[in-house]
């Protein structure tokens, strides 16, 4: 059995301009100390998806599906029940480490009430355990530091704070929500060589959700691509990256800078994401997609088997993947 399986995963929101389906039968598992990466535009459903699996969506939504953790139903769970697993077993770092953490209290305070609150560690077990995290990711002089306020740190010192602060209860499973996007790439490249090592030494099973194809190239075995809340091509990362059969993951790669590619121009997807309050009848990615036919626009097309990959699409892979490689060529 995974150490998580999600099953057909939906979120909805009541807004006032109607129901917004930002997620459409999403699935997938996680083994032990593997990289699921979830990638897609903004918009697309990626952090709505754990969001829902950590039972901290806004007011006006609502999960429905299976996300299990050893067999155990989070979505079902009640917040006392769900409290005892996340910020414990399963843990979350979050895009902004200057949001996430709180301002009016020291480092040393946030980690240490995790430690007492999971662990029932006393306040002097808790700081020594919280200064050996900070030392595990790499934060100078952690004994003196940890007394600090969030805002003594720079940007990529946060997000090592963030971290430490997940892997604290030693998580079986760590989700990352953009963990990189608003650090410089020198820094960016750091964290990711540091949840590398993390996740060898403590065997952590991590989703990691970006845009950015190069940090799922160097961290994820597997890759769900989604857009338009719905999964559009799942399998190895080694498969999308050298064999992706969907036109959307073809575009989202013609759109990354390659290095074996001298002065290779650039290729953009044309138009915008789709309204998610008024979804295409067919396959979302219909109205941008250069191969959409009828059958595109009003049938939506199933997540199937196709070769090595599942793949959402009405169109033959092989023809496919032929234009794709003439479009960047």
């Amino acid at each position: 059995m995974s150490l998580l399986q999600v099953n057909n995963l939906g979120v909805e929101f009541q807004t006032g301009d109607g129901a917004v389906f930002a997620v459409n039968g999403v699935s997938f598992a996680l083994e032990r100390g593997k990289t699921l990466g979830i990638v897609g535009e903004s918009g697309s459903g990626k952090s709505q998806t754990v969001l829902a699996m950590m039972g901290l969506l806004a007011k006006n939504g609502r999960a429905s599906g299976e996300a299990l953790y050893n067999g155990q139903n989070l979505l079902a769970m009640k917040t006392a029940e769900l409290n005892k697993i996340r910020g414990n077993r399963v843990a979350m770092i979050f895009q902004d480490p200057m949001t996430s953490l709180n301002p009016y209290l020291t480092v040393e305070r946030q980690m240490t009430e995790v430690l007492e609150l999971h662990k029932g560690m006393s306040r002097r077990e808790a700081k020594k355990r919280a200064i050996e995290l900070l030392e595990a990711v790499r934060i100078p002089e952690a004994a003196r530091r940890i007394s600090m306020y969030p805002h003594e740190f720079s940007g990529g010192m946060r997000q090592r704070v963030m971290i430490a602060m997940a892997l604290l209860t030693e998580p079986e499973v760590l989700i990352a929500d953009e963990p990189t996007t608003a650090l410089d790439v020198t820094v960016q490249a750091q964290i990711l060589a540091l949840l590398k090592e993390l996740q060898r030494d403590f065997g952590t099973a991590i989703v990691m959700i970006t845009h950015d194809l190069g940090v799922v190239a160097g961290l994820c075995e597997q890759v769900m691509v989604m857009y338009g809340g719905r999964v559009m091509e799942q399998g190895a990362a080694d498969d999308l990256f050298y064999r992706p059969t969907h036109p959307y993951t073809i575009g989202l790669l013609g759109a990354l800078p390659r290095l074996d590619h001298e002065a290779a121009e650039l290729v953009s997807i044309p138009g915008n994401p789709p309204n998610m309050a008024r979804l295409p009848k067919g396959c979302p990615f219909s109205e941008r997609c250069g191969f959409a036919d009828a059958r595109c626009v009003n049938e939506l097309p199933a997540l199937s088997p196709d070769g090595a990959v599942l793949r959402a699409c009405h169109r033959p892979s092989v023809q496919v993947m032929k234009q794709g490689e003439m479009t960047h060529a």
